[in-house]
């Protein structure tokens, strides 16, 4: 059984639709990022970075109980385990292994980013507007461009790569794209879209999540309580 610590975000959902895609048995455990679970003891023992998801498998490598964060590494974890989304061959599995590294320190940063600064930020800040909105045409062109070339992602076939960068595409108005730009990228989301797995993983906890609208969430997730030494 694995227990997975997590909440309705994009790097939440790549870990709920690897769960769904293996098939595996696994227990959900909120963690309200909001409210500040994130910053529980319990909570940093197995996610030190305060971040979610973070899992507990306790069926792990030498057969005892072994935890993991990192919403990347919880990918590669998962594969390994199941022998499922990421190529044995070594040509496939290094492009793959690129891709999702391009999603850990591309897509996810920078995206995430544009969100902020377009939907939290306390002032609009036309600079980082811009500068945000433009890195997130630019990176969906590469994807777009990558997608003219091949059905999916990392490789000919559907792997951790598409489940990584997939989620971080969902909330595409509100990163100032339009889909409709890159047919590619727009054609392959849709295709993922559709996988009735893709279906149960961004349901998991959907119902939990609300507007970041209160003044205490936004504390907890962008002010002083996020860089408090722990």
């Amino acid at each position: 059984m694995i227990d997975v610590y997590t909440w309705p975000t994009p790097n939440g959902h790549k870990v709920h639709i690897m769960l769904e895609e293996c098939g595996l048995a696994y227990t959900v455990h909120a963690v309200n990022i909001g409210a500040g679970d994130q910053f529980e003891p319990d909570f940093l023992a197995i996610s030190p970075n305060n971040k979610i998801p973070a899992i507990v498998d306790s069926d792990g490598p030498d057969g005892g109980e072994f935890s993991l964060f990192e919403s990347g590494a919880i990918l590669v974890y998962l594969a390994g385990k199941t022998g499922k989304f990421l190529p044995r061959g070594d040509r496939k599995r290094y492009e793959v292994l690129e891709w999702l590294m391009f999603q850990m320190g591309g897509v996810g940063p920078m995206l995430g980013q544009n969100h902020h600064f377009r939907q939290y930020a306390p002032e609009k800040l036309p600079y980082a507007i811009d500068r945000y909105t433009n890195e997130a045409k630019r990176l969906y062109g590469v994807i777009d461009r990558r997608l003219a070339k091949s059905e999916w992602l990392g490789c000919d076939e559907y792997s951790i790569a598409d489940i990584a960068t997939w989620p971080w595409l969902r909330n595409w108005k509100n990163q100032g794209i339009e889909l409709d730009a890159y047919p590619h990228l727009k054609a392959w989301f849709e295709r993922i879209e559709q996988r009735p797995a893709v279906q149960r993983g961004v349901q998991v906890l959907a119902d939990r999540r609300r507007p970041i609208t209160d003044d205490k969430a936004r504390e907890v997730l962008f002010g002083k309580t996020q860089y408090e030494r722990r």
